[in-house]
């Protein structure tokens, strides 16, 4: 850890053999060891799920709602095309938030690492709020813009705050953990998404139930429903930002960046539940204040990222989380944000009336979400920490691969039979989220330093929004190859081609590393030299 200690150099040189092992006895027992050593789940971790999970609650009800919605929007907005939307107007409908969404990635993973978490943390979820309502409460002008392109464009400022939630809570949430819960608790603020994608489905269902007479009498009161649907995102956002606003600086932020030993070892002690007793003396406050000057003076974020990422094993694991994440959004995206089709096929459709049309394909949504999507990420959630990143990441590329082969080679076979189209179907959501959906989130919130890993985080992240904006723009277009419009013939083939993106996941994962067990030091110090370590004032960590 960098910051001062009890111990020089000298003193921790001493006592490292050459294996580059170090007697426990001489390690500071202090700051960040309370938080290692804070197992039980008290307030403070409560609040931090809260916290975090709650916007990830939200990020996937905003970006989910609209695949429910856009069928109300044709139906609305599209009478003289028979309800369909143009693929080109429905790309952008339901892409616009992932060109948001990467912005706000790399934006605010940069923010994140060069002004503090505690600085940061926050704003994502204002802006957040205010693409929701506005949404929400688009209108058009007599001449010129529509609804639909004042919709897209208030997603796109949606995308920008929901993008920034990525790295700003993964980081929090890593930096706060202890090393034998930190797998477990970033995947239940990801397994958010699902309960945030089962709630948009069940919310749909809800008030197309509240509204079904005047849909009945008159379809253009479905205008009423989307946007509602829409603006109940708002809900759980603004019910939280008082609790992000007010979040303590991340220990190990104030640690290892700002050097400011004092402010981590409060953070702690609030962590914790514990009191720090204050014994410093006048000379003790002076010193920590010149280290804390001394840091902020010294801190160049741009040099430290190229610096770090310099180094090949360094670049190469920033390679590997990026490359996965890629790989998996061409198909996670390509297929939940196209879901209504796949289901259509499945035999979800209704009697051909608007309102029944609606209603199947939103449950049809619900079915696949409650056996599938949420089983999924709790199946991480609980063996995580058991299995290891690397292996459940592995496991769910080739099931994934296989599961994809299964449904392009014998889509129309399953079309026949129903049951059998919505278990495969359902045991591929399975495996997305109980696989590498959830891993590729966790793995870069805790294999990269402190001072980079926002940046690390948001790049990794923005390069899977990447592979979801071509599975966006491009699905309905590859869809529809040798086939009228709406039929999506080349469905099948678009769902082999899918099997293949999971095959090179599969491969990419081998470039990252295991990280079950360690803790956020032990992380940091691989690949270093004993040397570099102490350079950085770091206790040197026997590896495990």
């Amino acid at each position: 850890m960098s910051g001062p200690s009890n111990f020089t150099e000298k003193d921790v040189a001493d006592n490292v053999p050459e294996t580059g092992s170090i007697d426990e006895s001489v390690q500071p027992k202090g700051g960040l060891a309370g938080l290692e050593e804070q197992q039980s789940w008290n307030w403070f971790t409560i609040r931090t799920l809260i916290t975090s999970g709650t916007g990830f609650f939200t990020d996937a009800y905003d970006v989910f709602i609209i695949n429910l919605i856009v069928p109300m929007l044709g139906y609305v907005y599209f009478k003289e095309s028979g309800g369909h939307i143009p693929s080109g107007t429905e790309g952008a409908l339901k892409g616009m938030a992932s060109f948001g969404t990467l912005v706000g990635q790399l934006v605010f993973g940069y923010l994140g690492d060069a002004y503090g978490r505690q600085k940061i943390y926050g704003l994502e979820l204002m802006i957040i709020i205010l693409g929701t309502f506005c949404c929400a409460m688009v209108g058009s002008n007599a001449k010129g813009s529509t609804v639909i392109e004042y919709l897209t464009f208030w997603r796109f400022i949606l995308g920008i705050g929901i993008g920034g939630d990525y790295p700003m809570s993964a980081t929090v949430t890593s930096e706060w953990a202890s090393a034998g819960r930190r797998g477990q608790l970033m995947s239940i603020i990801f397994s958010m998404q699902g309960i945030g994608n089962m709630m948009a489905s069940v919310m749909t269902l809800i008030i197309l139930a509240c509204f079904k007479n005047a849909i009945i009498a008159d379809v253009d009161n479905l205008d009423y429903v989307w946007r509602v649907c829409i603006g109940i995102g708002c809900i759980p956002a603004v019910s939280t930002i008082y609790l992000r606003l007010t979040m303590p600086e991340s220990p190990r932020y104030a640690m290892d960046v700002e050097n400011d030993v004092e402010k981590a070892n409060l953070a702690v002690a609030r962590a914790t539940e514990t009191t720090v007793e204050n014994n410093n003396t006048a000379a003790d406050v002076l010193a920590n204040q010149t280290a804390v000057a001394d840091a902020k003076a010294k801190r160049n974020h741009n040099r430290d990222f190229m610096e770090y990422f310099s180094r090949w094993e360094n670049l190469k694991v920033l390679i590997g989380t990026s490359s996965t994440w890629f790989l998996l959004d061409i198909a996670f995206y390509g297929v939940s944000l196209n879901q209504s089709y796949v289901l259509n096929a499945m035999g979800f459709h209704g009697d051909g009336t608007v309102y029944d049309n609606l209603w199947r394909t939103t449950l049809g949504n619900l079915t696949v979400s409650l056996l599938g999507f949420v089983p999924g990420y709790w199946f991480t959630v609980f063996l995580i920490e058991k299995m290891g990143r690397k292996k459940i990441q592995f496991m769910g590329f080739a099931m994934l691969t296989i599961l994809f082969v299964i449904l392009s080679a014998a889509f129309h076979q399953l079309q026949k039979i129903v049951p059998l189209f919505v278990a495969v179907f359902t045991l591929a959501q399975f495996f997305f989220n109980f696989g590498p959906n959830t891993t590729t989130f966790v793995v870069p919130g805790e294999v990269f330093p402190t001072r980079v890993r926002a940046t690390a985080h948001g790049i990794s992240a923005a390069s899977g929004k990447l592979g979801a904006i071509l599975a966006t723009f491009l699905f309905n277009k590859v869809a529809e190859i040798g086939g009228a419009p709406g039929e999506h013939a080349f469905l099948p083939q678009l769902l082999g081609i899918f099997a293949g993106v999971m095959a090179l996941g599969f491969l990419c994962t081998f470039l990252i590393p295991e990280t079950k067990g360690m803790s956020l030091e032990e992380i940091e110090q691989r690949g270093m030299t004993r040397e570099e370590i102490l350079a950085r004032g770091m206790t040197p960590i026997e590896a495990k």
